[in-house]
């Protein structure tokens, strides 16, 4: 083990008791249905029932008590589809500090309206067109505020390990585990505690199909940026991986995997059906990996994390009766 690799382990276990007063700690649920169905052992690991209804809250709230107890600023700043947004909104009104979180008009709904209901300030933006990158370093100027990556920030990253810190530390023989990707802050902490606890266990990063610029990245060895993808899953419409995320992704994951916008809607209503969860399309990314690859994993024991279950429930009715109505 690589003393790099040590040093990230102890900071991911002081995250987790940084925050332990802050978060839940997130059941694990086995349905012996979905087991017989693909013929595996499936644990899903319910980060959709996690405060503020994402696996977000973990990394917002860490980064913030590092500001906190710092005095750095009390003024943060951040661009977020949406769970991250929520993330840090609430986070910055438990811990009393200044929020102002940039969001696409195509938001979802359900997170536009709690971002709002605890950020200081939400401002817009066109994701087709806008360059939230520039919007928020004008944010930065104009406010003095302290940029928060809602996944390449070190602290985030590592306040996103304590899930997986959590899921190996109960579930110890793990053959797989599935995790969704966007910018990569989840699957960078998990494959640092991953390789700590569970060396043996294979950890595989989902895109959604035509957002894989994780996987091109991920097979050419360097970052490689897309056009901000069309995808049922919010979550996962990034551009590119962050730096620091890359850097950990390339080194200890084992493979980058991509879903269609179907086997998404697939993984919603299984989880709807068997587990009795609403899971919105991003948080379904892991699950649709593991539905869709069982054939290779017969018998096997195999770890997903549902990250999150952030929809409008009228979107959530809508893409699922369609699907159905496509059968």
């Amino acid at each position: 083990m690589n003393d790099l690799l040590a040093a990230n382990f102890e900071d991911i276990a002081k995250s987790a008791e940084r925050i332990s007063n802050y978060i839940y700690k997130t059941p694990i649920l086995v349905s012996h249905e979905i087991n017989e169905k693909f013929g595996a052992n499936f644990f899903f690991k319910c980060e959709n029932l996690q405060r503020t209804g994402s696996f977000k809250f973990r990394g917002a709230i860490n980064a913030l008590k590092q500001l906190n107890s710092d005095h750095c600023s009390t003024v943060v700043a951040t661009f977020s589809s949406g769970n991250h947004a929520k993330a840090m909104a609430m986070s910055s009104k438990i811990l009393n500090v200044k929020s102002i979180i940039l969001m696409p008009l195509d938001a979802p709904l359900a997170k536009l309206e709690s971002t709002r209901k605890y950020a200081n300030k939400v401002i817009l933006y066109d994701r087709y067109v806008d360059k939230r990158e520039k919007l928020l370093k004008n944010i930065v100027e104009t406010y003095g505020a302290i940029p928060i990556s809602s996944y390449d920030d070190y602290n985030v990253i590592l306040g996103a390990g304590t899930v997986c810190k959590e899921f190996f530390e109960e579930i110890k023989n793990l053959d797989a585990i599935f995790i969704g990707l966007g910018g990569g802050g989840l699957l960078a902490g998990s494959s640092l505690i991953g390789r700590k606890l569970a060396s043996n266990c294979k950890i595989y990063g989902v895109e959604p199909q035509f957002a894989n610029d994780g996987q091109q990245s991920f097979n050419s060895g360097k970052l490689v940026k897309i056009e901000t993808p069309k995808t049922i899953a919010d979550g996962a419409q990034t551009q590119c991986l962050g730096k620091k995320t890359f850097n950990i992704i390339k080194k200890y994951v084992d493979d980058i995997v991509t879903v269609t916008d179907d086997q998404i809607i697939e993984g919603m209503k299984i989880a709807a059906n068997y587990l009795k969860l609403i899971v919105e399309p991003t948080g379904c990314l892991g699950l649709a990996a593991a539905i869709n690859n069982h054939g290779a994993l017969n018998n096997k024991n195999i770890g997903v994390i549902l990250t999150g279950s952030n929809i409008d429930m009228e979107r959530f009715c809508y893409l699922t009766n369609a699907s159905s109505n496509q059968d």
